[in-house]
């Protein structure tokens, strides 16, 4: 297969193999005939809402690895304390 090729095939993404499998034909009208969604606003709401949770969850792991970091910075500094 030629890179072209590669690049130019369409992409599916898991959200499309999940609304296939909800419902086929709904697929088809977003995916094949470009009807719009009904929903369109919901679906608005639900992208800013993962959009805001997945900043939550980066936040999170940073905090949890800097924590980590502090924690053994203090570990060295009482290994250090002891040792003189």
């Amino acid at each position: 297969m030629s890179a072209k090729a590669r690049t130019t095939s369409p992409v599916i993404r898991a959200s499309e193999i999940g609304q296939y499998a909800y419902c086929a034909r709904a697929w088809w009208l977003s995916s094949v005939a470009g009807v719009p969604s009904a929903n369109a606003n919901d679906l608005q709401r639900g992208t800013a809402w993962h959009q805001q949770h997945g900043h939550a969850v980066w936040l999170s792991r940073a905090l949890i690895a800097a924590a980590a970091v502090l924690i053994g910075l203090a570990f060295v500094i009482l290994l250090i304390a002891v040792v003189q």
